[in-house]
C-alpha cells in the first residue's frame, strides 16, 4: 500500500504547539508550502521542548514521521501520544509514550 500524505486530514483551526516562538509557528513545520522552504522552520521561544497536538479529522495510521533539520541542531528524542485531545507539559509523566525515537 502506498504512504499518504495525511495534510488533507489535519485539522489545521486546532493545531497546537506549546512554546512554540511566534516568528517561527508549528505552521512552518506543517502546513504545505511553508515546509518546503529551508527559510521556514519551527523554533521554541522559551527551552529546547515543543509540545505539538495535531488533531486529525478522522482515525488516521502513521506508517513514518518525516523530520527535516540542520544536523547540528533539532530534535535528539521524540515521543509520540495517541488519542490526547489536550496536553500540557504536566501531563507528560503521568501519560504513557505510545513511540519515543532518539
Amino acid at each position: 500500500m502506498a504512504q499518504k500524505d495525511l495534510l488533507d486530514q489535519i485539522e489545521f483551526a486546532s493545531l497546537e504547539c506549546l512554546n512554540q516562538s511566534p516568528s517561527q509557528p508549528v505552521a512552518n513545520a506543517i502546513k504545505q508550502g511553508y515546509r518546503e522552504d529551508d527559510g521556514l522552520f519551527l523554533e521554541s521561544d522559551t527551552d529546547e521542548q515543543l509540545l505539538i497536538n495535531v488533531p486529525f479529522q478522522q482515525a488516521v495510521k502513521l506508517a513514518s514521521i518525516i523530520i527535516k533539520g540542520p544536523s547540528d541542531s533539532g530534535p535528539k528524542s521524540i515521543k509520540l501520544y495517541t488519542n490526547r485531545p489536550s496536553m500540557g507539559f504536566s501531563d507528560i509523566g503521568s501519560v504513557p509514550v505510545a513511540q519515543e525515537f532518539s
